[in-house]
This record gives C-alpha cells, structure tokens and sequence, in this order.
C-alpha cells in the first residue's frame, strides 16, 4: 500500500487499536493471576496457622511452646522460604527450624479479634516475605500470643514472571491474527473501491460512457451522482453543438448570399475581392466552430474513436479528389488503436494532414499508425514531394501563412490542426521523410 492510502490509514489505527487492548488485556490478566496467586499463597497460610494454633500449649517454665512439628517438611528446613513464629507478651516464644538463628520482627498491629492480618517483611536471607498474623487465645494462658506464618516472594513473583511470558507469546500470535484478520477486512471492504477506481479509468479510456456495476449502499450514491454529472455534462455540451452549429449556418447563409451578389458585381476586381473576403470569413468560422466544438469534448468522458477504420475511408475520399494525378494514398497501423476523442475532429485533423500532403505530393502519401506509450498515439503521415525547408517549417503553422500562393487553400489547414492537437493535449511536429518530402507527426491521447 502507498503512503497516505485509506488502506494504510485503517490498518495503522487496527494496529494501534489491538496493540493498546491487548496490552491493557495483559497488564490486567498478569494482575488477575498475581491477586490470585497471592490468594492461593494466604489459604495456605491460613492452614498453617490453623495447624499451628492447634500444636501449642502452655510449657512448664509459663511460655508457649509447640507440641509437635507442623506437616510441611518445608519447616524444618534451614532458610527454605517458609517460616512460622509465635510471640507472646516476652517476646518470641517459639519459631520454626526453617528460621535458623533469625526471627521475624513482631508487629504490633496485628488486631486482638482473631483476624487475619498481613504484611510484608524481609527473611533470614534477605528475601522479601509475605508474613500472615493473627492473635489467639490460648488455654491457661491470660495473654494472647500471636501466631504468624511467612512464605517467600520469590515463588509467587517467578510464577507471575513465567505466566506473564506466556501471555505475552500468546498474546503477540493473538495480535499477528487480528492484524491479519484486519488486513483481509480492509483488502475486502476496498474492493468496491478499487471497482470504482477501474470503472472511472474505463470511464477516461473511452471504454465506456458511464459507472458500469453494482456498489455497496455507502459508494452507490457516489456512482450515481457521477453519473448523473455525466449525463448533465452530455447534454449540455450536445446542446451546445447544436448551438454552434445553428450559429454556423445563421452566418454562413449570408455569407453565400453576399459571395452570389459578388458574383453579378459589373468590376470583376471588386467582385474578385468581396468573394475571396467570403470565403475567408467563411473559413475562419468553420476554424473557430470547430476548436469551440473540440474545446468542450476534448475533456469528455467515455470518447473513444477506432483509429484505423475511421482513416481508411477519409484515405481513399483523398486520393478521389485528385483523380488526374493517380495520387496513392496508404493506411497502415495497429487495428486495435482508439483516439480519446471525438471521431469528427479525428477525421477534421487528419483530412487537413492528407490534403495537404495530397496537393504537394509526387505520387504517393503515407499515413501509418502507431502507439507511443500508455497514453499517446502518433499519427505519421509522409509524402514524397519537395518537403519544407527548417526554417521554414515553424512558419506555416502559423495562420494563414501559405508557402506558395499558386496552390489552392486559405493556409488554416495546419493552424487547424495544431489547434485541435493542442486541445486534446497532443503536438504536430514537422520534419523531413526519408525521402525528402514532408514527415508530419501528430501526437494524440490514446484511448
């Protein structure tokens, strides 16, 4: 995925999201295990204290003792870890074999009600305890001792450590199959995208003239509002070619008038004039009707003219308007090439080319057809006669400029043509064929 994609975008925020859960989920869990761990470790401890409270009596010298060993074998073990002590109002009474030379320092807080009380201290070893207390009453004995029983940490911190690693192993593979399970749902909930991305890219080619397929409820209002745009755009530029359209005809109906009264004029100089004058201004609208038409469809979506078939038939209509001369006029190029365009201003375009290479041609015009990358296709079209000088040849693309007055035209034709070309985002370049005539290259949006 691209940076910056909305596919990105939501897999970052899953990744955030199940890293900050999952987390929080483990921190909580490892929590829980320890509470419960701990919780385990004071139920035993209870026991002991309960066995304990049970083992003692009154000594002959007036202090507690323990009338027999308690039934972890832990206790009799220097420095195991488990530990038990008596105290009474002398100070310690009575201590297990597991405390060695050391005793547990008493507390006073310990409560006169029987309850349970617990603190933490440190051991014989240095380690850290959990020590559990309570005061008991024993029989002919006028003050309480209190009993207590202390456990090592190091037990439950080593068990809490090993769960905490294994939640943590299975809570990473847990993280690595939502991230993948969020991958999947992200590549499937873009796909109606990605459709509609390869629907508009048919759109552009000229593959289509509107949002072909069936999208979700959240992107199908998008799609029929394109459409819609579509449809308005459509109409409104036919309209407008209506409009030129009846525009060109309200003008030139008077221009053929006023050409016809030229023609009856007694001055043949001044009917010469005012007919010639016609026919420029007629030219001229026919020039500015025709960039004012491919204006508002060079942009258009869902153009797209075959190249070939459409050349074919405007070759041979060129070779016809010159049957004294036998001109052969030769179409050649890839079949399945299109134009992102109109076909009127595709054949517009390359009749002013043929005709012109026609007029100046020997004998023979070629126009072959090729494609020039993803996007462009050249139009290359070469005759074989006198050709145009280089310093020349930027000139005659101005308007109106004509190389030789003997030859028919008005000198728009390629003017028209690097208009049209320039519209729909292409170039004309002019150069010399192999064979020394003109090599004219037209470069067009491919469909």
């Amino acid at each position: 995925m691209r940076r910056g994609s909305l596919g990105l975008r939501l897999l970052a925020l899953a990744f955030v999201w199940v890293t900050l859960a999952l987390a929080v989920a483990g921190w909580l869990l490892t929590d829980i295990f320890r509470n419960h761990a701990e919780a385990e470790l004071a139920r035993h401890a209870e026991l002991h204290l309960d066995e304990l409270t049970v083992a003692l009596r009154p000594g002959d010298s007036g202090r507690v003792e323990a009338s027999r060993d308690l039934s972890d074998p832990r206790f009799q073990r220097p420095l195991s870890g488990l530990y038990w002590q008596v105290t009474d109002d002398q100070g310690v009474a009575v201590r297990s074999r597991s405390l060695w030379d050391q005793q547990l320092r008493p507390d006073g807080t310990v409560p006169d009600d029987g309850a349970l009380h617990r603190r933490t201290a440190t051991g014989p070893d240095g380690e850290a305890l959990l020590v559990w207390s309570r005061r008991v009453r024993l029989p002919d004995k006028e003050s309480p001792v209190e009993v207590s029983v202390a456990a090592t940490t190091a037990d439950l911190t080593a068990a809490t450590r090993r769960f905490a690693e294994v939640l943590a192993l299975s809570l990473g593979i847990l993280a690595l199959g939502l991230l993948g399970a969020a991958l999947v749902q992200v590549r499937l909930g873009l796909v109606p995208l990605d459709r509609l991305r390869r629907a508009l890219a048919d759109l552009r080619a000229g593959r289509s003239t509107r949002l072909v397929g069936a999208f979700p409820s959240e992107v199908q209002p998008l799609a029929d509002d394109l459409n819609q745009l579509l449809a308005d755009n459509a109409e409104m530029v036919e309209r407008a070619r209506t409009q030129a359209g009846n525009l060109a005809h309200a003008l030139k109906t008077p221009l053929t008038i006023i050409a016809n009264s030229a023609a009856t004029l007694s001055d043949p100089t001044e009917s010469a004039l005012i007919q010639a004058e016609a026919e420029r201004m007629r030219r001229q609208i026919d020039r500015h009707l025709t960039r004012a038409r491919a204006a508002a469809m060079a942009k258009g979506a869902g153009l797209r003219t075959p190249v070939i078939p459409t050349l074919r038939p405007l070759a041979r209509t060129i070779a016809r308007l010159h049957p004294d001369r036998d001109i052969e006029v030769a179409v050649t190029g890839d079949e399945s090439l299109s134009f992102r365009g109109e076909a009127q201003d595709l054949a517009e375009m390359a009749g002013n080319l043929l005709d012109n290479a026609a007029k100046w041609c020997r004998g023979r015009v070629t126009l072959s057809v090729t494609a020039n990358g993803a996007e462009k296709l050249r139009l290359i079209i070469e005759d074989d006669g006198p050709g145009i000088p280089a310093a020349e040849r930027a000139a005659v693309l101005a308007r109106g400029v004509r190389l030789d007055e003997a030859v028919p035209g008005s000198g728009l034709g390629l003017a028209i043509v690097d208009d049209l070309a320039r519209l729909y985002g292409g170039d004309l370049t002019l150069d010399q064929a192999d064979g020394g005539g003109l090599r004219v290259v037209l470069s067009l949006p491919r469909g």
